[in-house]
C-alpha cells in the first residue's frame, strides 16, 4: 500500500515474533505486571509510553503474554482512560503547535499544508472512530474546543 500523503510506497515497522508465549527469563507475575500499569496509569502515562517503560526498565517485552490481555485493556477495567483515543490526541496535539506557528508566520505555505494534511487525518480518524463507537455520533473536531480537552 501506497503513503498518505507522498508518492512513495514502503513497508510498515518491524514485526513481532511470532511467538506469543511467556519468555523465560522474565520473572515478574501477571499480578505484579498490572500493577505496574495501574502505577503508571495513575500517573498520567499513555498506553505506548507505559508499554516502552515496561520493555526498557523492567524487560517485559509484551504485556498480552505474560497477562493474557493488552494495556489499554487493563486501563479500562480498572476506569483508567482519557477522553479520546492516544493517537487522535498526539494529531490533534500536532495540529495545535502548527496553529501556533501560523499564528506568528501567517506567509508560511508549507505549514499551511502540513495542517491541512494533519487535520485531514484527524477526520479521517474521526470518521473511523465514530463508526466503531469509541466517539459519541455527535462529536465535532473544532480546534479552540478540543485544545481545552488534552490540556
Amino acid at each position: 500500500m501506497a503513503r498518505l500523503h507522498s508518492r512513495n510506497k514502503g513497508k510498515s515497522g518491524s514485526k513481532r515474533p511470532p511467538r506469543i508465549k511467556k519468555p523465560e527469563w522474565v520473572t515478574y507475575s501477571p499480578e505484579e505486571v498490572e500493577q505496574l500499569i495501574l502505577q503508571f496509569g495513575k500517573k498520567g502515562e499513555t498506553a505506548s509510553s507505559i508499554g516502552l517503560k515496561l520493555r526498557d526498565q523492567y524487560g517485559i517485552p509484551l504485556v498480552k503474554a505474560i497477562t493474557g490481555k493488552k494495556i489499554h485493556e487493563i486501563l479500562t477495567e480498572h476506569d483508567i482512560t482519557t477522553p479520546l483515543p492516544e493517537d487522535m490526541t498526539a494529531l490533534i496535539k500536532k495540529a495545535l503547535n502548527i496553529r501556533k506557528h501560523l499564528e506568528d508566520n501567517r506567509k508560511d505555505l508549507e505549514s499551511k499544508k502540513g495542517l491541512q494534511r494533519t487535520e485531514s487525518k484527524i477526520y479521517r480518524l474521526l470518521k473511523y472512530y465514530k463508526a466503531q463507537g469509541i466517539l459519541e455520533p455527535d462529536f465535532k473536531y473544532k480546534p479552540k474546543e478540543v485544545a481545552l480537552l488534552i490540556r
